[in-house]
Protein backbone atom coordinates (compact mmCIF):
# COMPACT_ATOMS: atom_id res chain seq x y z
CA UNK A 1 0.00 0.00 0.00
CA UNK A 2 0.88 3.41 -0.33
CA UNK A 3 2.00 5.95 2.95
CA UNK A 4 -1.57 6.60 3.69
CA UNK A 5 -2.71 2.76 3.11
CA UNK A 6 -5.31 3.82 0.50
CA UNK A 7 -4.21 2.48 -2.34
CA UNK A 8 -2.74 -0.76 -3.35
CA UNK A 9 0.51 -0.54 -5.46
CA UNK A 10 1.66 -3.75 -5.72
CA UNK A 11 1.08 -7.71 -4.55
CA UNK A 12 3.97 -9.78 -3.51
CA UNK A 13 3.60 -13.83 -4.52
CA UNK A 14 2.97 -15.90 -1.69
CA UNK A 15 3.32 -20.10 -1.97
CA UNK A 16 0.82 -22.35 -0.46
CA UNK A 17 1.12 -25.99 -1.02
CA UNK A 18 -2.84 -27.25 -1.24
CA UNK A 19 -2.51 -30.81 0.33
CA UNK A 20 -5.31 -32.83 -0.58
CA UNK A 21 -5.67 -33.59 3.47
CA UNK A 22 -3.44 -31.07 5.34
CA UNK A 23 -5.00 -27.99 3.59
CA UNK A 24 -3.16 -25.17 3.00
CA UNK A 25 0.52 -25.71 4.16
CA UNK A 26 3.00 -22.31 4.65
CA UNK A 27 6.52 -21.91 2.49
CA UNK A 28 8.02 -22.49 5.74
CA UNK A 29 7.06 -26.16 5.89
CA UNK A 30 8.08 -27.19 2.45
CA UNK A 31 10.67 -24.50 0.61
CA UNK A 32 13.81 -25.52 2.75
CA UNK A 33 12.51 -28.65 1.57
CA UNK A 34 12.09 -27.87 -2.42
CA UNK A 35 15.39 -25.85 -2.05
CA UNK A 36 17.52 -29.25 -0.89
CA UNK A 37 15.71 -31.38 -3.88
CA UNK A 38 15.99 -28.54 -6.76
CA UNK A 39 12.60 -28.58 -6.70
CA UNK A 40 12.67 -24.70 -6.08
CA UNK A 41 13.96 -24.29 -9.53
CA UNK A 42 10.92 -25.71 -11.70
CA UNK A 43 8.48 -23.95 -8.75
CA UNK A 44 10.09 -21.03 -8.68
CA UNK A 45 9.77 -20.75 -12.52
CA UNK A 46 6.66 -21.47 -12.18
CA UNK A 47 6.23 -18.86 -9.83
CA UNK A 48 7.67 -16.15 -12.26
CA UNK A 49 5.05 -17.18 -14.79
CA UNK A 50 2.36 -16.67 -12.97
CA UNK A 51 3.34 -13.01 -11.53
CA UNK A 52 3.98 -12.43 -15.47
CA UNK A 53 0.32 -13.33 -16.05
CA UNK A 54 -1.07 -11.47 -12.77
CA UNK A 55 0.54 -8.38 -13.82
CA UNK A 56 -1.01 -8.61 -17.22
CA UNK A 57 -4.28 -8.86 -15.43
CA UNK A 58 -3.30 -5.71 -12.87
CA UNK A 59 -0.90 -3.67 -15.32
CA UNK A 60 -1.11 -0.92 -12.68
CA UNK A 61 0.44 -3.39 -9.92
CA UNK A 62 3.64 -3.92 -9.10
CA UNK A 63 4.05 -7.99 -8.98
CA UNK A 64 7.07 -8.83 -6.33
CA UNK A 65 8.49 -12.89 -6.44
CA UNK A 66 10.50 -14.20 -3.76
CA UNK A 67 14.25 -15.53 -5.58
CA UNK A 68 15.48 -18.13 -3.70
CA UNK A 69 19.81 -18.23 -3.23
CA UNK A 70 19.67 -21.95 -4.92
CA UNK A 71 17.23 -20.54 -7.62
CA UNK A 72 19.69 -17.87 -7.99
CA UNK A 73 22.72 -19.40 -8.33
CA UNK A 74 21.39 -22.09 -11.08
CA UNK A 75 23.03 -21.99 -14.06
CA UNK A 76 21.42 -20.11 -16.59
CA UNK A 77 19.02 -18.23 -14.21
CA UNK A 78 19.15 -14.76 -15.85
CA UNK A 79 18.70 -16.57 -19.20
CA UNK A 80 15.12 -18.37 -18.04
CA UNK A 81 14.05 -15.27 -16.03
CA UNK A 82 14.11 -13.54 -19.77
CA UNK A 83 12.96 -16.19 -21.43
CA UNK A 84 9.91 -16.84 -19.20
CA UNK A 85 9.48 -13.32 -19.28
CA UNK A 86 9.63 -13.08 -23.31
CA UNK A 87 7.15 -16.28 -23.19
CA UNK A 88 4.47 -14.85 -20.88
CA UNK A 89 4.48 -11.14 -21.78
CA UNK A 90 4.30 -8.70 -19.11
CA UNK A 91 6.04 -5.84 -18.23
CA UNK A 92 9.63 -6.38 -16.88
CA UNK A 93 9.79 -3.50 -15.49
CA UNK A 94 6.59 -3.85 -13.10
CA UNK A 95 8.08 -7.27 -11.93
CA UNK A 96 9.74 -7.26 -8.77
CA UNK A 97 12.64 -9.76 -7.64
CA UNK A 98 13.25 -9.89 -3.76
CA UNK A 99 16.30 -11.29 -2.98
CA UNK A 100 17.80 -11.69 0.41
CA UNK A 101 21.67 -11.14 1.50
CA UNK A 102 21.77 -15.01 1.50
CA UNK A 103 21.99 -14.89 -2.35
CA UNK A 104 25.06 -12.21 -2.06
CA UNK A 105 27.08 -13.58 0.28
CA UNK A 106 28.78 -16.40 -1.27
CA UNK A 107 30.12 -14.42 -4.61
CA UNK A 108 29.68 -10.90 -4.46
CA UNK A 109 30.91 -10.50 -8.12
CA UNK A 110 29.08 -12.73 -9.56
CA UNK A 111 26.00 -11.86 -7.93
CA UNK A 112 26.52 -8.49 -8.67
CA UNK A 113 27.02 -9.41 -12.24
CA UNK A 114 23.83 -11.30 -12.10
CA UNK A 115 22.06 -8.76 -10.72
CA UNK A 116 23.06 -6.02 -13.38
CA UNK A 117 22.05 -8.65 -16.06
CA UNK A 118 18.41 -8.77 -14.30
CA UNK A 119 18.06 -5.11 -14.29
CA UNK A 120 19.36 -4.51 -17.64
CA UNK A 121 16.81 -6.74 -18.47
CA UNK A 122 14.02 -4.96 -17.21
CA UNK A 123 13.01 -6.63 -13.78
CA UNK A 124 13.33 -4.04 -10.57
CA UNK A 125 15.34 -5.73 -7.50
CA UNK A 126 14.55 -5.33 -3.89
CA UNK A 127 16.48 -6.30 -0.98
CA UNK A 128 14.06 -7.92 1.49
CA UNK A 129 14.45 -8.66 5.16
CA UNK A 130 16.78 -5.29 4.93
CA UNK A 131 18.63 -5.25 8.76
CA UNK A 132 18.71 -8.45 9.41
CA UNK A 133 22.41 -9.59 8.82
CA UNK A 134 25.53 -8.18 9.27
CA UNK A 135 26.50 -6.34 6.50
CA UNK A 136 23.22 -4.90 4.66
CA UNK A 137 24.59 -1.67 4.76
CA UNK A 138 27.46 -2.54 2.58
CA UNK A 139 25.58 -4.66 0.14
CA UNK A 140 23.28 -1.30 -0.20
CA UNK A 141 26.80 0.37 -1.88
CA UNK A 142 27.94 -2.95 -3.49
CA UNK A 143 24.67 -4.04 -5.06
CA UNK A 144 22.26 -1.85 -7.84
CA UNK A 145 18.97 -2.52 -6.35
CA UNK A 146 15.72 -0.47 -6.27
CA UNK A 147 14.03 -1.05 -3.33
CA UNK A 148 14.69 -2.18 0.17
CA UNK A 149 12.35 -3.71 2.68
CA UNK A 150 12.73 -2.79 6.10
CA UNK A 151 12.43 -6.38 7.93
CA UNK A 152 9.13 -7.02 10.04
CA UNK A 153 11.42 -7.43 13.29
CA UNK A 154 11.71 -3.90 13.21
CA UNK A 155 8.03 -2.83 12.70
CA UNK A 156 6.99 -5.10 15.61
CA UNK A 157 9.28 -3.30 18.00
CA UNK A 158 8.01 0.27 17.42
CA UNK A 159 6.16 1.39 20.89
CA UNK A 160 8.28 -1.67 22.82
CA UNK A 161 11.63 -1.83 21.94
CA UNK A 162 14.30 1.62 22.67
CA UNK A 163 15.09 3.68 20.14
CA UNK A 164 13.08 1.12 17.52
CA UNK A 165 12.01 4.74 15.82
CA UNK A 166 15.24 5.89 15.80
CA UNK A 167 16.49 3.05 13.63
CA UNK A 168 13.98 2.83 10.85
CA UNK A 169 14.56 6.59 10.74
CA UNK A 170 18.10 5.83 9.59
CA UNK A 171 17.42 3.28 7.25
CA UNK A 172 14.77 5.39 5.68
CA UNK A 173 16.80 8.61 5.23
CA UNK A 174 19.99 6.03 3.99
CA UNK A 175 17.42 4.45 1.80
CA UNK A 176 16.06 7.69 -0.08
CA UNK A 177 20.33 9.39 -0.09
CA UNK A 178 20.55 6.29 -2.20
CA UNK A 179 17.71 6.87 -4.46
CA UNK A 180 15.74 3.57 -2.92
CA UNK A 181 11.83 3.09 -2.46
CA UNK A 182 11.53 1.70 0.94
CA UNK A 183 8.79 -0.23 1.92
CA UNK A 184 8.12 -1.58 5.80
CA UNK A 185 7.10 -5.47 6.22
CA UNK A 186 4.87 -6.37 9.29
CA UNK A 187 2.24 -3.40 9.49
CA UNK A 188 -0.35 -4.38 11.83
CA UNK A 189 -1.74 -1.83 13.86
CA UNK A 190 -3.04 1.40 12.81
CA UNK A 191 -0.02 2.86 15.20
CA UNK A 192 2.57 1.02 13.80
CA UNK A 193 1.42 3.07 10.24
CA UNK A 194 1.42 6.09 11.61
CA UNK A 195 5.12 6.16 12.93
CA UNK A 196 6.53 4.05 9.66
CA UNK A 197 4.94 7.40 7.90
CA UNK A 198 6.29 9.78 10.03
CA UNK A 199 9.61 8.45 9.49
CA UNK A 200 9.36 8.84 6.15
CA UNK A 201 8.49 4.96 4.75
CA UNK A 202 7.11 5.21 0.99
CA UNK A 203 5.10 1.93 1.32
CA UNK A 204 3.44 -0.57 3.60
CA UNK A 205 2.60 -4.07 4.02
CA UNK A 206 1.17 -6.32 6.49
CA UNK A 207 -2.00 -7.84 7.98
CA UNK A 208 -3.34 -4.29 8.71
CA UNK A 209 -4.48 -4.15 5.00
CA UNK A 210 -4.49 -7.69 3.90
CA UNK A 211 -3.69 -11.58 4.44
CA UNK A 212 -2.89 -13.97 1.94
CA UNK A 213 -5.86 -13.77 -0.90
CA UNK A 214 -6.12 -15.81 -3.93
CA UNK A 215 -5.71 -14.35 -6.76
CA UNK A 216 -9.52 -14.95 -8.01
CA UNK A 217 -10.15 -12.09 -4.99
CA UNK A 218 -7.67 -9.82 -6.14
CA UNK A 219 -9.54 -7.60 -8.29
CA UNK A 220 -12.72 -7.47 -5.88
CA UNK A 221 -10.47 -6.85 -2.93
CA UNK A 222 -8.80 -3.93 -5.08
CA UNK A 223 -12.17 -2.96 -6.09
Amino acid sequence: MDIDGKNMVGVEALLRWDHPTRGAIPPGDFIAIAEETGLIIPLGEWVLREACLTQQRFPALMVAVNVSPVQFRATGFVARMIDIMRECGGDPQRIELEITEGVLIEDEHEARAIIIALRDAGFRIALDDFGTGYSSLNYLSTFPVDKIKIDRSFTQSLGVAENSVAIIESVVKLGHAMGLTVTAEGVETAGQMSALADAGCNQLQGYLFSKAVPLERLGDWMR
